[in-house]
């Protein structure tokens, strides 16, 4: 029986990924600062599955935190780093403690997780890694630029990282989802209310996506054909238009962000 280790497993893409790993059988160590939410989350899954589930309370902005989530990833099969965050404002309006947070979760912790269980999969010859990116990684974004950056650092790192671990027998995978219905936006005080319902996924579906792309041997997944349409098309825009696009994409966000 494998046993996997879910970042931000409490909510959204990550509580989708505990719930279908379970239910395949797996055994879960699963991640979150919400104690109360994960103590609970850990019971339901074992008892609606017959698994062993293992909360591990922790806020993987906190070295020590971090550090004892990277004993664990240390041990597991398949790491899954979901935990992330965005900030509401743009970052000229942001403190910087909090654009370093932004820059802690998204990609410290990535960095530091896969840095603990790569080695220990590649010696034990089997194993993989999802890193839970973004299609905003594919473009300059604003003004969450430092969220968009940080994404686009996650499919490169996770991409570098791919042929590499092959070799040892070990699978890593970008997935970068659209826009989701999750509980992400809302902390991050982002109204998503004028959203399209096209532009919109279930997490549920984006994990069962993750996990056949997983398998297939996929390097990057991105989830409905939809978002495949748009980032195929993100790459075929100039460098030279993006200042332009980022300004009227700014606009709009800020209206959601007025509301």
């Amino acid at each position: 029986m494998a046993t996997a280790l879910i970042t931000g497993a409490t909510a959204g893409i990550g509580a989708a990924f505990a719930r279908l790993l379970a239910a395949r059988g797996n055994d879960l160590i699963v991640v979150s600062r919400d104690e109360k939410r994960l103590t609970a989350t850990a019971a339901e899954l074992a008892e609606a599955h017959g698994v062993d589930v293992r909360p591990v309370a922790a806020d993987l902005t906190d070295d020590a935190d971090c550090a004892t989530v990277a004993t664990h990833a240390a041990e597991v099969d398949l790491l899954v780093n979901n935990a992330g965050m965005a900030l509401r404002k743009g970052f000229t309006y942001n403190d910087l403690s909090d654009e370093e947070r932004i820059l802690n979760l998204n990609v410290r912790s990535v960095l530091r997780l896969t840095h603990a269980a790569l080695p220990a999969m590649a010696g034990r010859g089997r194993g993989a890694i999802v890193n839970v990116s973004s299609v905003a990684g594919f473009a300059p974004t604003s003004p969450n630029s430092t969220y968009g950056a940080g994404k686009a650092w996650v499919t490169n790192f996770s991409q570098s990282l791919a042929p590499v671990a092959r070799e040892d027998g070990v699978r890593v995978m970008a997935l970068c989802p659209g826009f989701v219905r999750t509980e992400f936006h809302e902390r991050a005080g982002i109204d998503m209310s004028g959203t399209p319902g096209w532009m919109l996924m279930d997490a549920d579906f984006v994990a069962e996506t993750a996990m056949r792309d997983l398998l297939r041997g996929k390097t990057v997944s991105v989830p409905s054909f939809t978002y495949k349409l748009i980032v195929s098309g993100i790459r075929h825009i100039p460098l030279n238009w993006w200042p332009t696009l980022a300004t009227q994409g700014s606009k709009v966000m800020r209206r959601g962000y007025s509301r």
